[in-house]
């Protein structure tokens, strides 16, 4: 397992992913406890992109709980079809909204909050949860966000089928 990756600079955001994809393999390699491979999955983000914030909702008793995270205090918990994370995890797709003010039923859990993205993550082909990105801008996210987040979420996966 490695404790550090190597951030570039002055590249894309497809580059930089790229590169960061390359490296998480290596962040988690060996280790099984799914806590800690999120939270350095939601700090490697926070640090390379520095998203207002980032982390996870874990499905418990037929709601999202909170998971490991970065950035604001957050919502706890959250009902099935409720928000952009509750719809992502009720239709079981990837939901980009460009302005969160615009997304019928959007829970503000902060209100610097101006975009989003929301990924459903798996363990077995069952969904288990949520990734969850905020942005402080308008329209931050993007289908290269979508493809390698995915990427990044299904190296996590594999990781798991591993131990």
């Amino acid at each position: 397992m490695s404790e550090s990756i190597q951030i570039l600079e002055n590249v894309s955001k497809e580059e930089q992913y790229k590169n960061i994809v390359s490296q998480f393999k290596f962040l988690i390699e060996g280790e099984k406890n799914e806590i800690s491979n999120m939270a350095n999955f939601c700090a490697l983000l926070k640090e390379v992109f520095n998203p207002l914030w980032v982390g996870f909702y874990i499905i418990e008793d037929q709601e999202l709980v909170l998971g490991p995270f970065q950035g604001p205090i957050a919502c706890t918990r959250i009902a099935f079809g409720k928000g952009v994370c509750g719809r992502a995890w009720q239709e079981n797709k990837i939901i980009i909204v460009d302005d969160v003010d615009l997304f019928p039923g959007h829970i503000a859990c902060s209100s610097l909050s101006k975009s989003e993205i929301v990924l459903p993550f798996y363990f077995k082909d069952k969904i288990m949860g949520v990734l969850d990105l905020d942005s402080i801008n308008i329209a931050e996210f993007d289908q290269i966000d979508h493809f390698y987040l995915n990427e990044l979420l299904k190296i996590m996966e594999n990781n798991k089928f591993n131990h």
